[in-house]
């Protein structure tokens, strides 16, 4: 049963993901939730009081044992800092702390304000005092990191977690109390603040987090000397950059547990890789399907395991499916540019797919990146009469950059300068892992501190997890074109105003006449919806809006089979999100079903399914996706 769309609340677009990098924070949670407490774990004291003396001696040994552990830590962690580049870079890359010196201005022009500020934190340590002096019961905490018993029943970390929450709210209550601050700055405060308040969560600190208190307690201190040993590991495995691991990446390999789907790499070039996927019915749609994947990360995120990959639901709908396999940036590719991209990509990959196939026209999809560098390239197509595409679909992608969300605090004049220099200490190369720092930090519950805990205060050994191992097989892009991408879409949105460039030439997203449909996830904090939405409106032909639940990635791969989230529709753009929100029915599970009967009556009649044809270039995957970071001659797991 349909019903409407619930309206988001103000900040929806904007917040963390519940997907980075992601890669859902739900789906996170299911294959490793460590923040969850075991049913009815002993207190503390309890521990304490029932420890035999063998088991204090040994951890007395395992406290010494880690002690020195940790100085062979440091020791190394210095070695690398001094003679790496490390030591040259500011303590503010980004400006955040001008962001901040702003709001202290104003407060300080504006001294009741501060005086307001500085009663109301007050007051709320007066409550705290007071409601442990009154014994008066409350709720347990509603953040996940506070779910240990003891955070509710032992004062001690009571106080510090409640201290901890007040003095969180205060803080981000001083960028809402600033009226005099523009947006930008604004954006960037709340950043700081959100990142500072998850970084100095009481959690993430041993002497302060139960839990891990708890499991040195249990075991005797092993649990401690694990946790530096994993440290030691991520040190190595980063060649001294400290490299959380996320998941077990052994449990993985590309070509034999995921991105496993038969088919062919039928085209080559510098740039990329085209697969075409086996049919695996008897007869396909005449008009084949060609996907843009982003070149940040890989393209195996449509094609992770069997039960969950896209590319084998869409051939099991009769779709003939090509993709593109993007090449990682090594220093032979420094000099590449957005051009490029639609060149050897967008222009030459589909005028290939209608000569393989023997057809007039394709349908195309693209998937972030990708789908912002086919938008430019369909725009351009639109002004020199080019008519081989049918249709276009974009999943989580965006043209319009107004309200892009987060990484807009990585586009002013300090973070484009900061990044320049990251990109010319690597030749002219932005490296994979700059990159993966950033995104992880998008969503630093979920995709730091929690293995911080995991990993290196509880001892464990992270869970082989498919989406992580993706998450964590980072690529390197050319760096002319990611400053295009951040300077000329993401600061200036040249594309969105007429004003951006492809093959020299201005190009209007007004001129793309096609049916497109857009995807969008409720909680996607890379491309919300609302700029999405915007994107849509920019287009000139008939374009739909499709909203699914979760976020940039569980929102986009969402096998039906899992019967998993909702999605929104509504057929009519209208005049503003808010109206289409109003107006939008709800239906359970995914949505690729309703993308599958959009894209099928513009996909033409059934014919006998085609033969791949092997053009000598090797099986699916290919050899693009295989190339890893320390391949490549880039950043600092090449050295």
């Amino acid at each position: 049963m349909a019903r409407k769309v619930d309206k988001p609340s103000p900040g929806t677009a904007d917040a963390p993901e519940k997907s980075a990098n992601e890669s859902s924070a739900s789906a996170q949670n299911k294959a490793a939730d460590t923040h969850k407490a075991p049913d009815k774990p002993k207190s503390l004291s309890d521990i304490l009081a029932e420890a035999s003396p063998a088991k204090l001696e040994a951890l007395s040994k395992n406290l010494s044992d880690a002690l020195l552990e940790s100085q062979q830590i440091l020791m190394s962690m210095g070695s690398y800092q001094a003679k790496s580049q490390l030591g040259a870079q500011t303590a503010d890359p980004f400006g955040f702390g001008e962001a901040w010196s702003k709001i202290g201005a104003e407060f300080a022009r504006h001294p009741e304000k501060m005086f307001s500020a500085q009663m109301n934190l007050w007051e709320g340590h007066l409550n705290i005092w007071r409601s442990f002096l009154t014994h008066h019961e409350e709720k347990p905490s509603a953040d996940k990191k506070f779910s240990d018993p003891e955070w509710n029943t032992n004062p001690f970390f009571e106080m510090i977690r409640k201290s901890y929450e007040l003095n969180s709210q205060w803080m981000l209550s001083l960028v809402s109390a600033s009226t005099e601050i523009d947006e930008h700055t604004r954006r960037k405060a709340t950043f700081l603040a959100r990142q500072t308040a998850e970084a100095f969560s009481p959690t993430n600190f041993f002497s302060t987090n139960p839990q891990a208190l708890r499991a040195m307690l249990e075991t005797g201190g092993e649990s401690l000397i694990q946790g530096l040993r994993n440290i030691r590991k991520d040190i190595a495995r980063g060649h001294g950059r400290l490299l959380i691991s996320q998941t077990d990446a052994s449990a993985f390999e590309i070509g034999r547990n995921i991105a496993t789907a038969p088919g062919k790499v039928v085209f080559k070039n510098e740039l990329l890789e085209l697969i075409q996927y086996a049919p695996t019915t008897e007869t396909t749609f005449e008009v084949p399907l060609v996907i843009f994947p982003p070149w940040i990360n890989k393209y195996y995120i449509l094609d992770l395991k069997e039960e969950n990959s896209m590319i084998r639901w869409l051939t099991s709908q009769g779709y003939s499916v090509f993709i593109v396999s993007w090449r990682s940036a090594d220093h032979s590719m420094k000099d590449v540019t957005w051009d490029d991209y639609v060149k050897l990509g967008a222009y030459d990959v589909t005028r290939k797919v209608c000569e393989l196939m023997s057809v007039e026209k394709v349908n195309v999809v693209g998937y972030c990146i990708g789908g912002t560098m086919l938008s430019s390239a369909l725009a351009h197509m639109a002004t020199h009469g080019e008519d081989h595409i049918e249709s276009a679909t974009f999943f989580a992608s965006q043209a319009d950059f107004e309200e892009a969300g987060d990484l807009r605090v990585f586009t002013d004049e300090h973070a484009l300068s900061y990044i320049e220099s990251r990109i010319d200490l690597h030749d002219g190369i932005m490296a994979g892992e700059d990159m993966g720092e950033t995104f992880n930090y998008l969503r630093p519950a979920d995709l730091v501190w929690r293995y911080v805990i995991d990993n290196y205060m509880l001892g464990k050994t992270p869970k082989p997890f498919d989406l992580l191992y993706w998450n964590s097989d980072q690529t390197n892009i050319p760096g002319k074109t990611h400053k295009t991408y951040l300077e000329c879409l993401y600061r200036d949105n040249d594309l969105s105003n007429g004003q951006f460039k492809v093959q020299g030439e201005k190009v209007s997203l007004a001129d793309i006449q096609l049916p497109c449909l857009f995807q969008a996830g409720r909680d996607d904090h890379i491309a919300p919806f609302r700029s999405v939405y915007r994107t849509a409106k920019r287009f000139g032909g008939d374009c739909e809006l499709v909203l699914a639940g979760s976020g940039h990635i569980a929102g986009v791969v969402n096998h039906p089979d899992a019967k998993k989230y909702q999605h929104w529709v509504n057929p009519d753009l209208g005049d503003s999100i808010e109206s289409w929100l109003e107006q939008a029915e709800e239906h359970k599970g995914s949505w690729w079903p309703h993308w599958g009967n959009w894209l099928e009556k513009r996909s033409g009649d059934r014919i006998a399914a085609p033969k791949v044809k092997d053009a000598g270039l090797g099986d699916a995957p290919g050899d693009y996706v295989r190339m890893r970071l320390e391949d490549l001659g880039v950043g600092a797991s090449a050295k």
